[in-house]
């Protein structure tokens, strides 16, 4: 067997506790080293997963001989910058979703990957989610045509805390996070984005953003997609997929499907994995490994981000 790629994850938070947790299960992926805001919870997170080195500083890890490869789960606003690091360090890097929170960032993230030749890699889960998985592969055997998606992203968020209900250094976006999960999906799923529209609700007097938005999309293929998007709804949370197809209806929440009689469909056979961090993090190592573009690569993943900025370009000019 192959060395195993080795690791520092930066972000000892929710979301990297659940990249700990996946990189458990992949005999070809080692965590080094363990970046965090703090030390001391820091050291804690790394004693319990069998981490050696532990740090503040993201460089430091950068500059050891024995790290390959980064996973950034870091507050989004550093995504880009701590990207490029990576990449100007000859390192290897999966960066949560979103890249950047503006295109300029995400556009210079895809000019250092092609200038190193490294794989750089973007969080965009929803790709290897196994019930998305199983939708994909029947339209790629000309099984299914996506007509229309409709999805609702809805939590109950208007303190600045994260899944597990701590304090956040920062502050998470819809349109940039969180939409950038289905406009991602939907061009992958029904190809690429030929109109885009957006309304946003009310900005909250505490946290600047606008707590509830509204997205409209269209594809080159004729699809459609409809994304409703709240950190003002109080339950159920998470996000619900309605792929309306020319074959069937299908209904996805996060690796779980049904069709649209509420019918159970098995998904379990999709992959090696049933957990979408599990897969993303997979495709992140094999990818280094082979020497390949990964699914999710930055390359194909920046029209996403190209789609979000005419978005927010359109919010702005609509007074916001």
């Amino acid at each position: 067997m192959r060395q195993p790629i080795r690791l520092v994850l930066a972000g000892a938070g929710a979301f990297g506790i659940k990249h700990l947790d996946a990189l458990r299960n992949i005999p070809q992926a080692r965590v080094v080293s363990l970046v965090g805001r703090t030390l001391e919870p820091t050291r804690e997170v790394a004693a319990r997963y069998g981490i050696g080195h532990v740090t503040t500083d993201l460089q430091e890890s950068l500059a050891r001989a024995d790290v390959d490869a980064a996973i950034l789960c870091t507050p989004t606003h550093i995504h880009a910058a701590q990207a490029i690091a990576c990449l100007k360090a000859g390192k290897h890097v999966q960066v949560e979703i979103p890249l950047a929170d503006c295109l300029a960032d995400a556009e210079e993230v895809a000019r250092v990957q092609q200038a190193t030749g490294r794989v750089a890699m973007v969080g965009h889960t929803r790709r290897f989610n196994p019930s998305h998985q199983w939708v994909h592969e029947r339209i790629l055997a000309g099984k299914l045509n996506v007509q229309q998606m409709d999805v609702q992203t809805y939590f109950f968020r208007r303190k600045n805390i994260n899944a597990l209900g701590q304090p956040r250094s920062w502050t998470d976006h819809l349109l940039w996070h969180h939409a950038a999960h289905t406009v991602d999906l939907f061009a992958w799923q029904s190809g690429e984005i030929v109109a885009a529209n957006a309304l946003q609700g009310p900005v909250h007097p505490q946290l600047g953003i606008a707590m509830d938005l509204s997205i409209q999309l269209r594809s080159r293929s004729g699809a459609i997609c409809t994304l409703s998007l709240s950190f003002n709804n109080d339950g159920p949370l998470g996000t619900f997929f309605r792929y309306i197809c020319d074959n069937g209806t299908y209904i996805a929440r996060y690796d779980d499907l049904v069709d649209g009689k509420d019918n159970r469909i098995d998904v379990s056979q999709v992959a090696v994995s049933m957990n979408g961090i599990e897969l993303q993090d997979r495709e992140f190592v094999a990818a280094i490994h082979a020497g390949r573009e990964p699914n999710a690569s930055v390359a194909q993943v920046l029209p996403c981000y190209r789609v979000l900025a005419a978005l927010e370009r359109q919010l702005g000019h609509a007074g916001g």
